[in-house]
């Protein structure tokens, strides 16, 4: 469905990022809802596990599953947003938009903030049609069944089309589960200036707003600042972006004028690049995007233009996440400080090797590192003469068992009576590993839809 167009064609959509991802501070976006001008805030929150951890929660509880913080954040955001005439895209539905939509209405009844049209976009879970098929997963061609018993969600990337029709119905705010993070921010351009669905080009350049909008604070300065070297004023009361699109699509990256942050060239250059793998052919749900003519001009102080995007037709498949167990993750730590920490600490990882050995503890995989020493660059680049005079031992290994996972942790403790000397500030901790692989699947099989709840 093509939506049919809302504004003047002179007008231009001012478009806020609310969150780039699930945990993410709520400040900013009151602070966009509140003083950005805006027409649309988007909160983009799920990482690749967040959804498969968001599934298991709700199969404890069918009325769980969406983002931890959706009430926070609507419960900071909505007063402000309602007043201003702000609609909320986000996609914090996560496992249950239904209920996350639901939990929205409830939490707008209780601020007193009258009848709000609130949609829910479904249709990415597709698990029941991943497993009934003979799909192989991309990373390591192993067959999807084989996995059967450790399978805990199948989410397909939506696009922007049930987003564009709930919207073209009225929604002032729109939550769905997987949706690709750029059709967020393409949706309410898609429906305010009517572009076509099949419009590559106009489509291609909404993905590069998108991509420079998702992550948020990243493209003010967030991500980009480097003391010294890249410096970026009050990172403490960092600002959210703005993108001011144009009917041609055209786009200034900007933020409100109070907030921390910057917005450069710079800035915007390196968001652009950031996980593109090929930019003459980033593949999204809506178009395969192509970033390689477009161009990136400073106009002003925390004004960057920015256009150019093309792109050709979207693909016949879409990406689907498939989260699994994994196993589980044993880790372990200690501090140890003053002369010869290094050295104590080197004997305590050779201690809990052993007592790992002698135990018989079964790992798949098994690490020792000394953090602040070796543990990002390994022994050979992080050697230097320097001794440091603090030193935290980190002993972690993957397991097939829970009961595995703990004695790794349990071997760590022991090394607080059990030598050397010195050590302190023990911890230890086991958890479940969610792992997330790919498969490709024909987008007849995703239904995406959308449906009303009453406030």
């Amino acid at each position: 469905m093509t939506a049919k167009q809302t504004h003047p064609t002179s007008r231009r959509i001012r478009i806020g990022a609310g969150a780039g991802y699930s945990g993410d501070r709520i400040e900013p976006a009151v602070e966009l809802a509140s003083h950005g001008a805006l027409d649309y805030l988007v909160f983009e929150c799920l990482a690749e596990r967040t959804i498969a951890i968001a599934q298991q929660a709700r199969r404890k509880d069918p009325l769980a599953g969406y983002d931890p913080l959706l009430e926070a954040r609507m419960t900071a955001v909505l007063p402000a947003a309602i007043r201003n005439g702000v609609r909320i895209i986000s996609n914090m539905g996560a496992a249950n938009p239904l209920a996350a939509a639901r939990k929205t209405a409830e939490i707008a009844r209780k601020l007193g903030l009258g009848d709000l049209k609130i949609a829910a976009v479904t249709g990415d879970d597709v698990l029941d049609v991943v497993l009934q098929g003979d799909a192989h997963f991309e990373e390591t061609g192993e067959r999807v069944a084989s996995y059967r018993d450790r399978i805990v969600s199948a989410n397909a990337y939506l696009g922007a089309s049930a987003i564009v029709d709930a919207l073209a119905a009225g929604a002032q705010i729109v939550l769905t589960g997987r949706v690709a993070d750029p059709s967020l921010f393409a949706a309410p351009l898609i429906h305010e200036f009517g572009w076509r669905m099949d419009d590559w080009d106009m489509l291609g350049q909404a993905t590069v707003i998108g991509h420079l909008l998702e992550c948020a604070g990243q493209v003010t300065g967030g991500y980009f600042a480097d003391p010294g070297y890249k410096d970026v004023p009050e990172l403490a009361k960092l600002g959210f972006p703005i993108g001011e699109v144009a009917c041609d699509g055209s786009v200034v990256i900007t933020k409100v004028p109070q907030a921390g942050g910057r917005v450069t060239q710079a800035t915007c250059k390196e968001q652009l690049l950031y996980e593109i793998h090929d930019p003459q052919r980033y593949l999204q749900p809506d178009v395969v995007a192509d970033f390689s003519a477009v161009r990136v001009t400073e106009q002003a102080p925390d004004r960057v233009s920015v256009t150019g995007g093309r792109g050709t037709p979207r693909t016949g498949t879409l990406k689907v996440s498939v989260g699994y167990v994994d196993g589980f993750i044993g880790e372990g730590q200690i501090s140890y400080g003053g002369p010869g920490a290094v050295a104590r600490a080197r004997l305590a990882i050779e201690i809990v090797r052993e007592r790992l050995a002698l135990t018989g503890v079964q790992t798949s995989e098994l690490r020792f590192d000394l953090i602040g020493v070796d543990s990002l660059y390994g022994k050979t680049v992080s050697s230097t003469n320097a001794q440091p005079y603090e030193v935290r031992v980190r002993v972690a290994g993957r397991t097939t068992s829970a009961e595995q996972a703990v004695r790794i942790g349990n071997e760590v403790e022991t090394l607080y009576t059990n030598g050397p000397a010195g050590g302190g500030g023990a911890t230890k901790s086991v958890r479940e590993v969610l792992a997330v692989q790919s498969v490709l699947l024909p987008r007849e099989h995703a239904k995406p839809a959308f449906t009303f709840v009453e406030v």
